[in-house]
């Protein structure tokens, strides 16, 4: 069954400026600027008009196009999070016998990992643009990852840990490798 007309409306933060144009939406704050192309959802997308909210509407939406509708909504959201606070993902580094090393390199874009299970060769993660690793200085064996873009900082977070992966092992024995620990915002 369609459902008629179905429109959400998303508050937009005193801190961030919104601006939606042709089903591009941008979104500016302290941390930075996002921009994403909605053109693929059949939505409309305007500002409302003291520009405080953002109005989604879906014409004549059947029962997977109401859930896109909150898609849409809940990226805009993450987006409007990004830019005033910042994501960030801390990851440990478990070991039992062989201890990992990490080391991270060229300006926090890329990550080595050395002595993994006690071979030689070193592993290197590239991770996504917009996306800074550094070591953390108060615990031992831990990254922080810190982005704007909350799916470009957790899929650097899933390609450093699937980069760690025990393979041809028990790994309830071999519990060895990279997790992330903790997930937030910088500015709590």
């Amino acid at each position: 069954m369609k459902s008629l007309f179905t429109s959400q409306v998303l508050k937009v933060p005193p801190e961030v400026t919104v601006s939606v144009k042709s089903r591009k939406v941008t979104v500016k704050g302290k941390y930075g600027e996002l921009t994403r192309s909605f053109t693929h959802l059949p939505v409309d997308l305007a500002m409302s008009k003291d520009n405080k909210s953002v109005v989604i509407r879906l014409w004549f939406g059947s029962r997977s196009k109401i859930a896109a509708l909150r898609t849409c909504l809940t990226h805009i959201s993450n987006m409007m999070t990004g830019v005033s606070k910042k994501y960030q993902y801390k990851m440990r580094l478990v070991h039992a016998h062989f201890p990992i090393n990490s080391n991270v390199s060229d300006d926090g874009k890329v990550v080595e990992v050395r002595n993994f299970l006690g071979e030689k060769k070193v592993r290197i993660v590239k991770v996504l643009p917009g996306v800074k690793v550094v070591k953390s200085e108060s615990v031992k064996d831990e990254l922080v990852l810190t982005g704007v873009d909350v799916e470009s900082v957790s899929r650097s977070a899933a390609l450093i840990h699937q980069s760690s992966l025990v393979r041809k092992k028990d790994i309830r024995q071999f519990l060895d490798g990279i997790y992330v620990s903790e997930k937030g915002n910088v500015d709590e």
